[in-house]
């Protein structure tokens, strides 16, 4: 069944595993298994890789190396969507999917949950709001970069308003491949 099914992306460069301990702690909290990703993870070559590893409870189903190109996003669609769970990071993302095709002719969504801002598509977000880095509280995913930019303090916890996005200086993208990407340049369109 596909809702049992998850999956982490992890970003290898130069044959290093970036974040490796971030990755097998939300692995170890959405199926309560310790699978030793440094036993599976050995990247092919020394380019920019997105590994993707599939699993489940019981096993690692697949490991799959890509070669990343980042996407250009420049322009958000604001899609608001109520009660939308999506807290383990499973292959079935078909609500998210289906929020994605709304975005018209901008680049990527922004998630209104609840009235509260909560991220994007791929990524988790933060806005540079009152000369401070903030992120949502209420986000859909808690990312792995996400979860080290907290731990860090480099960022803080807030809920964020549409108010508050609009007015703000500058955005973020937050995932394990483009790591704290900041957008000065952007639209975001209701």
């Amino acid at each position: 069944m596909k809702e049992n099914v998850y999956f982490e992306t992890i970003k290898c460069l130069d044959y290093e595993i970036f974040n490796l301990d971030y990755h097998q702690k939300r692995i170890s909290q959405t199926v309560g298994v310790n699978f030793n990703l440094r036993e599976y993870i050995y990247p092919p070559n020394n380019k920019l890789l997105k590994c993707k590893v599939v699993y489940s409870q019981n096993e690692i189903i697949s490991i799959v190396y890509d070669e990343y190109k980042k996407r250009e996003i420049k322009s958000f669609k604001l899609i608001y969507c109520n009660n939308l769970n999506y807290n383990k990071k499973s292959i079935y993302r078909l609500d998210i999917d289906n929020l994605f095709e709304k975005k018209e002719t901008c680049d990527e969504i922004i998630i209104v949950n609840n009235d509260f801002i909560s991220d994007t598509s791929i990524a988790n977000i933060a806005i540079y709001y009152n000369d401070e880095w903030i992120t949502p509280k209420k986000y859909l995913l808690r990312g792995t970069t996400l979860s080290r930019y907290i731990h860090s303090g480099l960022i803080k916890q807030k809920d964020i308003t549409v108010r508050m996005l609009k007015n703000s200086k500058k955005i973020a993208l937050l995932n394990a491949m483009i790591d704290f990407d900041i957008i000065t340049q952007y639209t975001i369109k209701d």
